[in-house]
């Protein structure tokens, strides 16, 4: 059975390891003249804005419902989340694809190129202990799944964003280190332009796999596959109940709705129908405190 992973911890590795990454890459950026370096530093400094925003996101969801929002505001975050994707492909994605085709227009010799390389690997390091960091909440959430299907899976929007600016950033370091040792080593200069322009594809591959779950998210989905079945079985299990006709489960951010319609046994008097109700919904909440809402629908037949 997976777990529960912890988003803020995630977030908080991430936002200071960006934010150390983006200040030794724009200084390397300018002593150097690297427009990979540049277009690194760029997506660095739109990572740290992002996690930002996934905070902000976080902070609003737990807002208490009102009569307006009768569920709360747990969408709000996969509304930040996927606009965290957006910035991820306008300013990361598309300004590295706009620095290499300038590059490829007015080339420039690299001035400083070990600095360049220098500074790449510290923020591979430093990306790495943000990864390190994801991955280790990511393993408490999608127990024996394979990290695709974790992905495809996962209702943890901000988990989802992190990983991916993660997994882009390590990559897009890769790609600016072969850019740099190859300009350095061939004396041309377009190879950097060729890795800003990958970089900047890169971004925009991740970007969009990003958005396309999160907007799912935003859609409405149900509660993980094991999580609703695991739901199931507890209510279907209880004295009170005979037999669980249909079980709707909805995500709502950190948060969940559960709505039930069972048959119940024996010839219940009202009160003691409400009454039996009420036992089965509290014994559902301990047992999954993520369920913050429950409606319960008792009846004869689907």
């Amino acid at each position: 059975m997976s777990g529960k992973a912890d988003s803020l911890k995630t977030i908080l590795f991430a936002l200071g390891a960006n934010f150390a990454i983006f200040v030794a890459k724009f200084v390397a950026a300018l002593l150097t003249g690297f427009g990979s370096m540049l277009a690194e530093a760029v997506h660095s400094l739109a990572d740290c804005a992002n996690q930002g925003l996934l905070l902000i996101g976080m902070r609003q969801s737990k807002r208490a419902p009102s009569a307006e929002h009768p569920l709360g505001y747990g969408l709000v975050v996969y509304f930040w989340s996927f606009l965290v994707a957006l910035l991820l492909f306008s300013v990361g994605g598309v300004f590295s694809f706009y620095e290499g085709l300038h590059k490829l227009e007015n080339p420039e010799p690299l001035r400083w190129p070990w600095l360049a390389v220098g500074v790449l690997v510290f923020g591979f390091i430093a990306e790495s202990f943000s990864m390190w960091g994801c991955l280790r909440e990511v393993n408490k959430a999608r127990g024996g799944r394979s990290l695709w299907r974790w992905f495809r899976d996962s209702r943890q929007s901000e988990l989802i964003v992190v990983f991916g600016e993660d997994l882009a950033a390590l990559l897009g370091l890769l790609i600016a280190m072969v850019a740099v040792l190859t300009t350095e080593l061939t004396g041309n200069p377009l190879f950097d332009a060729y890795g800003s322009i990958a970089i900047g594809v890169l971004l925009c591959i991740i970007a969009f796999f990003v958005a396309r779950e999160v907007a799912s998210l935003l859609v409405g989905k149900s509660a993980e596959a094991h999580l609703r079945e695991a739901i199931y079985a507890f209510v279907g299990a209880q004295p009170e109940v005979e037999v669980v006709f249909n079980l709707i489960t909805l995500q709502l951010g950190p948060d969940l709705m559960v709505a039930t319609k069972a048959k119940m046994r024996g010839d219940t008097t009202s009160r003691e129908l409400v009454e039996a109700i009420n036992r089965v919904e509290a014994a559902m909440k301990a047992q999954f405190p993520e369920i913050r809402w429950s409606f319960f629908e008792p009846d004869f037949e689907d």
